[in-house]
């Protein structure tokens, strides 16, 4: 069973949508990337459910959350991140993108707030290294049509190798995602510097990278063993950075038997 419910954290209307797990399961929640309203995580969210409780957030500036003149910076979303995993008993925290990047910083801010991470294809970008594969454009020019009604074929030629459910979902949603959130947090992928809370993570944590796509590349995973050994790593060979709509099995595969 999923439903809808709002609470304040950090000062804000947090909106989140649950997934009922077995009797007494250990709480997820889930921080989706820059332009995933929570909703559009509901097929992952209701598989994840065989294991957890999942709560996805809906970040603030998108779906149902708070929006408007508000502070986007990275921090702000790791501190909103902190404030609903104070109301989840100490979660475990998996964030997708953009939302592992705000994982690493909520952690260091505040590590007790969670009993562990996944960490699902963060950019790797930041201060003096290399871009973010995705270019500005893809996020901005859709969210722009997103904002007068945009059509499924229009959405389709931005997302072509995704089903038609999940294209139609996008069209739908995307309009909630607050241009200004977006831009921010896109800049923020090459000015925030997440490698240096990388060796903070001290419980349980695992790095799933999408073995098709170039934003956790060889030599990021190589980094990453060196700044902090205890980080698993699991490649999904083939999927894209959405790893989960390319391939949904490999993605359960390499999440559903962590343990923290």
């Amino acid at each position: 069973m999923a439903f809808g419910y709002n609470i304040n954290a950090n000062g804000i209307r947090q909106h989140l949508v649950r997934h009922d797990g077995p009797s007494g399961a250990q709480k997820l929640l889930l921080v989706p990337g820059i332009t995933s309203p929570a909703v559009t995580w509901d097929f992952v969210a209701e598989r994840l459910a065989a294991k957890w409780e999942v709560h996805v957030l809906d970040v603030r500036g998108r779906g149902l959350s708070e929006t408007g003149d508000l502070d986007y910076t990275l921090d702000a979303l790791a501190n909103d991140a902190i404030a609903v995993a104070r109301t989840l008993d100490t979660p475990v925290l998996m964030g997708h993108s953009m939302g592992a990047r705000i994982a690493l910083r909520a952690n260091t801010c505040d590590a007790d707030a969670f009993a562990g991470h996944i960490l699902v294809d963060p950019p790797m970008s930041g201060p003096n290294r290399r871009a973010y594969p995705s270019k500005w454009p893809w996020y901005g020019d859709s969210i722009m049509l997103a904002k007068r009604a945009i059509t499924f074929d229009e959405m389709k030629a931005f997302c072509p190798t995704w089903s038609d459910e999940q294209i139609a979902l996008r069209a739908e949603w995307l309009h909630t995602c607050h241009w200004g959130a977006i831009r921010q947090a896109f800049d923020g992928f090459h000015t925030d510097d997440i490698h240096q809370d990388i060796p903070g993570l001290e419980k349980p944590a695992r790095l799933v990278i999408a073995g098709g796509a170039t934003v956790v590349d060889a030599d990021d995973q190589q980094e990453v063993r060196d700044l902090n050994p205890a980080i698993e790593q699991r490649i999904v060979a083939g999927a894209g950075h959405m790893i989960p709509w390319d391939d949904l099995e490999g993605f359960l595969a390499a999440v559903m038997d962590f343990e923290a």
